[in-house]
Parts: structure tokens; C-alpha cells; sequence
């Protein structure tokens, strides 16, 4: 009966989450082929102000992760106060990262936007593009911390339906107002821009009612004084972790386009794949930093122990399943695209290479992002990341890509062989348990 209540709280989370976040996943490219249509000034534009947004939401997810940990722990141990104040205070850090994000975004966006390109044509196509989406930072901030509560309450299907709200209006107002349909004026990269805003508008919109309707309402007193110093040292290394993460999928980027065309294209094409498939198992890792937290905050070890090695099973045999899934259906996806049969081939190989190395990525995904963290010591986690990315990740790829000048598909196996000691790492971190802490209040 244990086994069967802790798969229905597990399933109550992570599939909410996971579908989640293949809806983003799939609008997204909904998204790409849209403005796609534009020309490739448009698409350039568009993707170069994503990196930017980019590091945004890289900051503002590790400020979510922290409050995760801490909302977890503290309703573990029952402490309505720690809770309340936990939310609190990691929504002010986000807003006040956003107002940084918006003010630079609005302020300067040409003169960021040609830090990443020196075309004028794509610099001010970006700019304007920027310039209306940094409007969008601060209702962001907003819905990453009050989805992080209600999923620690093991709401999680509510930020999913707020979200499907939002891709419906995304997608809409991109038909409508990139080019000009239902009598609207046609407004290219800035309808795009323009869509964005107010889908996240409603996103926030969407979450701040059910949050009002939902949100619990136990007092238990004031909350004691505040431990910075413990908030700081959950806080930073998270920070340096998902910085480590981005600049190293950057540096991954630039691998496979001094590649070629073709080796950059085909490694575009697998991405759709990649992010579905990651996608639906993402929401393990956020049940096990929810679930495994709360037992910590509690104080029973020895059930967070058990729970985690389960969550552990589940997410290998999920991913083994969809490895096969990949194997089986990349002959037929590769014919979806009209691109040179070279190409199709390179894809095909790639996802090969990904289906073999995707159990790995999994488990990390569970053991860094939700089980070695639940318990606030972050630090293992940024150290893991190091390792992984900076002493085996990049050094394999750029030896296997420019001196032994292997073809993508091998280069890619090659990077991913981080995976592969970044989860002997973890696992033996695991065992040692020094990760299962109960957080000061």
C-alpha cells in the first residue's frame, strides 16, 4: 500500500510537469516555424535575443530551485511561518532580478544585441524584439515562484492548465499578429515579441487566481530570524551550477557549428526530439526535490532514502523505454524535413547516439536537479557540474571535433561521456548520504 500511495504522489507530480513541459516544448516549435516563414534576418533575430532571455531564465530558475528547497523542507517540518516567508522572500529576489533584466532589456537592447552580432539589419530586428519582450521578465519571475508553491502543496496540474493557457494565447496571437490575419496589421519579429508579453501576461494572470484560491492559510506564529548565511550558500552554488550548464551548451554550440552546415543542421533538427523526450521525465526530478525534501524537513532519513532509490527505478525504466521509442521512430521523423539526404542521415545517427547515451542524462537529470539537492547543500551539485562539463565535457569535444576530426554523430557520443562521470560522481555522493540534511528554520 506505501509502494502504491508514494507512485499516485509521484505520478500527481511529475506528470503534470512532464506535460508541462512538452506543451512548451512543442509550441516552441510552433513557434520556430512561424518565424521561420519571415526570412532568416527574423530568425537570427529572435534567437539571438533568446540568448539573452536566456540568461535570465537560467538566473531565475536557480532562485526557484532554492525556494523549492527550502517551501519543501519547511512544510516537512510543518512550519506554515518558514513557509510563507521561504515564498516571500525568493519572490522579491526574482522580481528584483527581473526589474535588472527589464530595465537593461529596455534601456540598451540594440547595444546588447550587438554584442552578439555586428549585422545592423539583425541588430535592430533584435533590439525591437527585445526591447517589447524584456516587458515579459517580470511576469516571469512572478509565475516561476508561485508554480514552485503550488507544486510543493502537490498542486502541479495547476500550473500546467495556467500554462496551457498561456501556449494557446502564444500561438494564437503569433498566427494573428506576425502576419496579419483576422485584420490585424502584419508586425513580423515585433507581433512575435508582442505575443510573447502578453501570454506571459496571462500566465501570471492565470497562476495568481489559483494561487489566491489555493494557497494555504495556517498560521503557527511569526517566523524566527533569518539564516542568510544558509540561504546564501543553497542560493549561489545553483547560480554557478546552471551558469556552468548554459556556457557549456554555448561552447557545445559552437562545437558542432565549426562542424559544417550540415552537421549544425542536423543537430537543429534532433533538438524538437531531444526536448520532448527530456520533457516527459523532467517531472520526476521535480517530484523527488518536492517529495524527498519534505521527508528531510521531517526528519525520516531512512523513508527519504528508500523514496529516492525508487525514483531512481522509475526514471531508468522510463528512459529506457523512450530510448527505444527514439530508436524505433527517428527512420521516420528525419522524412518529415526536406533537407538533403545527408542531413537526414547525420540526424538519424545523432538520435542513435542520443537514444544510447538518454538513460544517463535522465538519471542525472533526478539525482543533480531533485534528489542531491532536496536537501540544500547545493554545493555537491556545482561541483558535479564542474567536473562533468569543464574537465570531460568540453576538453572531449573539442579533442574529438578538431584534432582527431570525427564526424558529429561520434563528437556527440564523445560530449556525452560526461554524462556517463557525472553519474558515477553522483552515485557516489549518493551513497554517502551527506546530502540528506534537515534545514535550519
Amino acid at each position: 500500500m506505501k509502494e502504491q500511495s508514494f507512485f499516485r504522489s509521484v505520478c500527481a507530480l511529475a506528470v503534470p510537469v512532464a506535460l508541462q513541459s512538452m506543451l512548451q516544448a512543442s509550441f516552441g516549435v510552433v513557434d520556430q516555424v512561424m518565424i521561420g516563414q519571415l526570412g532568416g534576418v527574423e530568425v537570427a533575430a529572435v534567437g539571438l535575443a533568446g540568448k539573452f532571455t536566456g540568461i535570465f531564465n537560467v538566473v531565475v530558475s536557480a532562485v526557484g530551485a532554492a525556494a523549492g528547497i527550502m517551501i519543501s523542507q519547511y512544510m516537512g517540518q510543518k512550519k506554515a511561518a518558514e513557509t510563507r516567508r521561504s515564498m516571500v522572500l525568493n519572490l522579491r529576489v526574482c522580481l528584483i532580478i527581473a526589474a535588472l533584466f527589464t530595465l537593461a532589456g529596455v534601456a540598451a537592447p540594440k547595444q546588447i544585441m550587438g554584442l552578439y552580432i555586428e549585422d545592423r539589419m539583425t541588430v535592430d530586428a533584435a533590439g525591437r524584439y527585445l526591447f517589447i519582450v524584456s516587458g515579459a521578465f517580470l511576469p516571469t519571475a512572478g509565475v516561476t515562484i508561485l508554480s514552485t508553491h503550488l507544486r510543493c502543496m502537490e498542486r502541479a496540474s495547476l500550473p500546467l492548465y495556467a500554462g496551457l493557457a498561456s501556449a494557446v494565447v502564444n500561438t494564437a496571437l503569433n498566427w494573428i499578429l506576425i502576419f496579419g490575419n483576422l485584420g490585424a496589421p502584419a508586425l513580423g519579429v515585433t507581433g512575435a515579441a508582442l505575443a510573447t508579453l502578453i501570454s506571459q501576461m496571462v500566465y501570471l494572470a492565470v497562476i495568481l487566481a489559483m494561487y489566491a484560491r489555493y494557497r494555504e492559510r495556517a498560521e503557527n506564529g511569526p517566523a524566527g530570524p533569518f539564516d542568510w548565511k544558509q540561504y546564501l550558500s543553497m542560493l549561489l552554488p545553483l547560480l554557478v551550477s546552471e551558469f556552468v550548464w548554459v556556457l557549456g551548451e554555448n561552447v557545445y554550440a559552437g562545437i558542432y557549428g565549426h562542424l559544417g552546415v550540415e552537421a549544425s543542421a542536423a543537430m537543429t533538427l534532433t533538438n524538437p526530439v531531444q526536448s520532448l523526450a527530456i520533457g516527459a521525465l523532467c517531472g520526476l526530478s521535480q517530484a523527488a526535490a518536492i517529495l524527498i525534501g519534505k521527508r528531510l524537513g521531517d526528519g525520516d532519513r531512512e523513508t527519504a532514502w528508500r523514496e529516492a532509490k525508487r525514483l531512481l527505478l522509475y526514471g531508468l525504466m522510463g528512459s529506457l523505454l523512450l530510448s527505444v521509442a527514439i530508436s524505433l521512430i527517428s527512420p521516420r521523423y528525419v522524412r518529415i524535413f526536406k533537407v538533403e539526404a545527408g542531413i537526414r542521415e547525420l540526424t538519424e545517427q545523432i538520435l542513435a547516439a542520443y537514444a544510447a547515451v538518454m538513460p544517463f542524462k535522465v538519471l542525472n537529470m533526478i539525482m543533480g536537479s531533485g534528489i542531491l539537492r532536496s536537501g540544500g547543500k547545493t554545493t555537491y551539485v556545482m561541483v558535479i557540474d564542474l567536473v562533468g562539463t569543464w574537465l570531460f565535457g568540453v576538453p572531449l569535444g573539442l579533442l574529438s571535433a578538431f584534432v582527431l576530426r570525427w564526424p558529429i554523430p561520434l563528437v556527440y557520443l564523445a560530449l556525452s561521456l560526461e554524462e556517463c562521470v557525472r553519474l558515477a560522481v553522483s552515485l557516489a555522493v549518493f551513497k554517502r548520504r551527506g546530502w540528506m540534511n534537515r534545514l535550519r528554520a
